[in-house]
């Protein structure tokens, strides 16, 4: 069985929030604002596709994405864990491709690779949180999608995932071909590649397509998504320090400020 994980690479969610800020002329965060690691979810569902194949139920992963020449760094990482191929989609640096463009390009190159048996991508990405390309995927190739997945296993011809639902943890058996949008768990944190593997990972070759290799020409018309405007909330903080002689007067002196504030009755 050949599997595909589809990955993106975003800005490092760890960047300190006082140091956030929007490109007004882009509606974006500046390029260089922090450095660009794969997304945790993408993350994730590498890790799943990677226990998969070494439990001899899938025997190829093939990382795949779809982003401007930088964002190939994050299949450099992908190959360093032992991914078996990379294929990227090359879009220019200043698009700003939505879900539904985005789908359009993994799709092609999908159906490229000989629609693989197994898709895999992440819940949701950790930029900005669409959750929609796994699902859109799903729908262009005709196939069951599975979401919020953090387990698989192979028994006959099903593959079991379990899931988490509303109220219980969930076991579905499942017809291949399908996708899955996979979601953190702990068991699903990505492993180390060792120092020869990062060497013989610059080494390899990436298969790199355009568009137009893919027979797609202005993705404009796939286009459902346009950002009119973004942010950043200014956050004000106060502090105001109530003392008293005992724990008793301090309680009944925040109850008083916190009426006079209108953010809690009393009662008379």
């Amino acid at each position: 069985m050949h599997a595909v994980v589809l990955l993106k690479q975003i800005l490092d969610w760890e960047l300190p929030p006082q140091r956030f800020r929007i490109d007004s002329a882009t509606k974006r965060p500046p390029g260089d604002l922090a450095p660009k690691l794969l997304g945790p979810f993408e993350q994730n569902a590498l890790e799943l596709a990677l226990q998969l194949k070494a439990s001899g139920a899938v025997t190829a992963v093939t990382a795949l994405l779809a982003g401007p020449p930088e964002a190939g760094e994050a299949l450099r990482k992908a190959l360093a864990v032992r991914a078996d191929d990379a294929v990227h989609v090359e879009t220019d640096a200043t698009d700003s491709l939505d879900p539904s463009q985005t789908a359009e390009l993994l799709v092609a190159a999908i159906r490229r690779l000989d629609s693989p048996d197994l898709v895999l991508a992440g819940r949701q990405a950790g930029d900005w949180d669409y959750g929609q390309v796994g699902y859109l995927v799903a729908e262009r190739l005709g196939r069951p999608a599975v979401g919020l997945v953090w387990r698989a296993e192979l028994s006959g011809d099903r593959l079991h995932v379990w899931r988490t639902g509303p109220s219980a943890v969930e076991r579905l058996a499942i017809r291949l071909p399908a996708v899955l949008t996979v979601t953190s768990h702990t068991d699903l944190r990505l492993r180390m590649g060792s120092v020869m593997d990062m060497m013989a990972a610059n080494r390899k070759e990436i298969v790199r397509w355009t568009p137009a290799d893919l027979g797609l020409g202005d993705l404009s018309s796939a286009r459902r998504l346009d950002i009119v405007d973004v942010t950043v909330p200014d956050v004000g903080r106060d502090c105001e320090l109530i003392e008293g002689e005992s724990a008793s007067e301090v309680a009944a002196r925040v109850l008083d400020r916190l009426a006079e504030l209108k953010l809690l009755e009393r009662s008379a």
